[in-house]
Parts: structure tokens; C-alpha cells; sequence
């Protein structure tokens, strides 16, 4: 079996864009399906049906690449100047993820990078590029390969770049000469910032969010009964991020292909509402707003 060298393939990721990379082995994770099943019990899905599918592959990714042996977890910040820069004033507010390009397409082509280099070097190695709609434990395995740790708002929380960033993943089938270990000494300690900062009280438990209250979910997934305040916010939200300390500190982003496409303070509801769809399609065709579309922005801004 071929072993691929641990620092060429964080050299490559590197190369590729990313900022931060670690390798983990292959796992099941036993205790956080656990978790995953109480939380479908309770409902905490909500509309999110999708959530239910792919279970098996969920927790075993040799369903997913055969004789899988190693998943390399790869971190981009996009932190910028929309990352907590709202005032209480702005009532069209969009997370900050959403001004850029579509993070899928942009960390799916650095993935792809990533892997041509490593079988260009090792031809016999085969792999699968995954982002956060292919359904794997990403925050769990990130918190494996040693990149951070998963706060109380459920979210990856890395020292440098805190949680203003965005995960892919590839699913080897090879080992590696060293794996990484999960990063010890750091975390939340008693911090509730971002249990407190949630206007809708998502934040049930530690890690544990009710989708059904999330204003992010509210505001892009379908629309549920009892439907919350958005406070503000018309597609996502980073209401949770923005209290986070290590997010005030954390480094802004480097990599050009999360430079803000547009700034939303610059955007009022009127003009929001008097757009048509062939114009909202030429500015924000590219982004994650696309997802949501202009409709059901408009709808969010008149709701609140």
C-alpha cells in the first residue's frame, strides 16, 4: 500500500489556497451518531428533511471512496471587513460567507487541485473531493486532523483564524506517515458569547442548534411553522460569530477568491425590493444568494 508523505500534502494544500491542513484517519464515530439520532428525535431538524438521508455514509466514509484510509481536512478563512461589521442600524444584513463567490465551487476546484497534485506524485492513489454538502463529519474530523475545536455554537473554532472559515475534504485510500492529533489545551472554557448573542435562542445545548429557530436556517432553508424574528438579517447570519473572541482577533483572508463581491450596507430594502430578477441575477448570479433567490429575499425583508 503507498503512504503518502503527511508535510507534502499540507505543502500541496498550501499551494492550493488553503490556510490550514491536517490529516486523520479514517473513523466511524460511534458517540456523535449518538448525538446526530438524539438530535432527529427532537425534531431539531426541522425542515432540514435532507439531514435524514445518507445516514450510513454519514459516519463511514469507505461508502464513499472504496478502502478509504485517510481524510485530509483543508481550512480557508474568509474573514473580511463584513465579518461583524453591522451596526444595529442595518436592517438588510447578509452573513458574510454569502458576499463572496460560491464557496462550493471555489473550494471544490482547490480540493480538485489538491488531489491532481498529490497523484501526480502518487498515480495510484484514489480519492474524493467533498465539501460541506456531501454528507461527512467535517467539523468532527477537522477537530481530529488538529485544526480547532467545535464551540458552543456548533461551529469549528480555530486559534488563528477563529470561526471565519470554510472546510473541504478529501477521502483517501491510502495511509499516511503521520497523522495529526486532535488539538488539546484550547477551547471555549466558560464563554456563552454565542449561546447569549442568538436572538432566537438556537442555541438549545452546547453544539446543539433547533434549526427551526436559527435565523440562518429561517432565512434560507423552507420556512417553518412559528417562523422567528430575523432581527435584521435577509439571507444567513452571523450573529453567533461576530461575539466570539476569537473571531475579533482572528486573521482577515488572504486568499482572493473570498474577496467580497459586494457590501450589503450598501444595499437598502427599497432597493432590494424594486430589483428585478434579471438584475439580480448579473450581480449576485455567482453567489450563495442565488440559492435562496430574489424572491424569497424580498420575502425576508418583508417578514421582519
Amino acid at each position: 500500500m503507498v503512504i503518502i508523505e503527511t508535510k507534502y500534502i499540507k505543502n500541496a494544500a498550501i499551494d492550493a489556497g488553503f490556510d490550514l491542513c491536517g490529516v486523520a484517519r479514517c473513523q466511524k464515530f460511534p458517540l456523535n451518531r449518538l448525538a446526530f439520532n438524539r438530535w432527529l428525535e427532537q425534531g431539531y431538524d426541522s425542515s432540514l428533511g435532507y439531514m435524514r438521508n445518507y445516514q450510513e455514509m454519514r459516519f463511514d466514509v469507505e461508502q464513499m471512496v472504496e478502502g478509504a484510509r485517510s481524510v485530509v481536512v483543508c481550512a480557508v478563512s474568509y474573514k473580511s471587513e463584513m465579518s461583524g461589521g453591522y451596526g444595529a442600524e442595518d436592517r438588510c444584513k447578509i452573513a458574510s460567507y454569502a458576499c463572496n463567490s460560491d464557496y462550493h465551487k471555489s473550494i471544490k476546484k482547490m480540493l480538485q487541485t489538491l488531489l491532481k497534485v498529490l497523484q501526480q506524485r502518487y498515480p495510484s492513489l484514489k480519492g474524493r473531493a467533498c465539501v460541506d454538502s456531501a454528507p461527512i463529519l467535517e467539523k468532527q474530523y477537522a477537530v481530529e486532523a488538529g485544526l480547532g475545536w467545535i464551540g458552543r455554537q456548533s461551529l469549528l473554532v480555530t486559534p488563528d483564524y477563529g470561526s471565519y472559515v470554510l472546510l473541504g475534504e478529501l477521502v483517501l485510500d491510502c495511509e499516511v506517515d503521520a497523522y495529526d492529533e486532535p488539538m488539546q489545551a484550547v477551547g471555549c472554557g466558560e464563554c456563552r458569547r454565542c449561546v447569549d448573542a442568538c436572538p432566537a435562542g438556537a442555541i438549545v445545548e452546547p453544539m446543539t442548534i433547533d434549526t427551526a429557530r436559527c435565523i440562518s436556517c429561517q432565512t434560507i432553508e423552507k420556512v417553518g411553522e412559528g417562523a422567528t424574528p430575523l432581527n435584521g438579517w435577509i439571507f444567513g447570519c452571523d450573529e453567533c460569530q461576530n461575539c466570539c473572541p476569537y473571531n475579533k482577533k482572528a486573521k482577515s483572508h488572504s486568499n482572493s477568491a473570498f474577496n467580497p463581491l459586494f457590501d450589503p450596507r450598501e444595499i437598502s430594502a427599497q432597493e432590494w425590493l424594486a430589483m428585478s430578477e434579471e438584475e439580480f441575477s448579473d450581480r449576485f448570479g455567482s453567489t450563495p444568494l442565488k440559492r435562496s433567490g430574489l424572491e424569497r429575499i424580498k420575502a425576508n425583508i418583508n417578514r421582519d
